[in-house]
């Protein structure tokens, strides 16, 4: 299912996308083959199972995907399982990103595709999140307590998609002021 262009004769073209109910009959299918293709990014079958209920729960139709309320929606979903699966599981993550970009470059790639950057804050009422700190939040338009994110896109004719993100890190978090902080929020070392 690729999407039409619905500004043709435009520069930027801006991919439309009609989903009908044969597109949906067949979407769990699909999911499973796509979790498939990441199969060994994993070391063992238990987190593999849960990052397919994961990434069921986040195209179910909830309003608020928190890790508790997708295992609850999805079909043998565990709250403390998927929780682990996203805080503490280890997965290959250059091969997870590796696959990635080439599944989009056989789905979406182009010739005349490009890739494009830009930041976005999400404001956070709590000073524990790595990265939390008084800076701009494009989001609000003002200067407050947020973390930033840089992503990296790709779109072309034949769609988009996210390649990349990282999380903005203030310099302050890099400071001694913060030394304490950093693992308590399991900040990176690198």
């Amino acid at each position: 299912m690729l999407p039409a262009c619905r500004t043709e004769d435009e520069g930027f073209a801006i991919p439309q996308l009609e989903l009908t109910s044969r597109d949906v009959d067949g979407f769990f299918h699909e999911l499973r083959d796509f979790h498939e293709a990441f199969s060994d990014c994993f070391a063992r079958r238990e987190p593999r199972e849960h990052f397919l209920r994961y990434l069921a729960g986040q195209f179910s139709a909830l309003e608020r995907k928190s890790i508790e309320l997708m295992a609850l929606k999805v079909e043998g979903g565990n709250v403390r399982a998927m929780q682990r699966l996203i805080s503490d599981v280890v997965w290959d993550e250059d091969h997870m990103r590796w696959t990635h970009h080439h599944l989009v470059n056989d789905d979406l790639g182009d010739p005349e595709g490009i890739v494009s950057f830009d930041e976005s804050g999400f404001p956070k009422k709590g000073k524990h999140s790595v990265g939390v700190a008084r800076q701009y939040c494009g989001s609000l338009g003002k200067v407050e307590n947020c973390q930033v994110g840089v992503f990296a896109a790709y779109a072309s004719c034949r769609g988009y998609t996210l390649l990349a993100t990282r999380l903005f890190m203030p310099e302050a978090w890099l400071s001694d002021t913060y030394a304490t902080r950093r693992p308590s929020a399991r900040c990176p070392k690198k």
